[in-house]
């Protein structure tokens, strides 16, 4: 029975190493522009390092596992629990994929504007 407890405790610490390594993975692509600047560096961002990167990769590490844990407390098989945990972190980077992009700042600001 303890040796199944900690093979529980070990799934979900599994979860939510690959939930944060996904959510990141597809969220740097995403980011990149605000990291390098753009066209000669000139959109800059590196709030998305400091601010939206660790919410990713928080997200992405307590979704799987609170899902999981969730469905296990509900009564679905083990293989259940984590088949509805593995969906809901591919629905949660779908999510991030459509819902996030960080802001841009327009290429051209018309010819009086500096």
């Amino acid at each position: 029975m303890k040796q199944l407890k900690h093979e529980q405790d070990y799934a979900g610490c599994l979860l939510a190493v690959a939930g944060a390594t996904a959510a990141l993975l597809a969220w740097a692509p995403l980011a990149r522009i605000s990291v390098t600047g753009g066209f000669e560096g000139m959109h800059r961002d590196l709030s998305v390092l400091y601010v939206d990167l660790p919410l990713i990769a928080l997200g992405g590490a307590l979704l799987p596992p609170l899902v999981r844990s969730l469905a296990r407390r509900c009564a679905v098989r083990p293989w259940g629990a984590l088949a509805l945990a593995l969906a809901a972190l591919a629905l949660g980077v779908w999510g991030l994929t459509n819902w996030w992009e960080p802001y841009r700042q327009p290429e051209f600001m018309g010819l009086g504007a500096r």
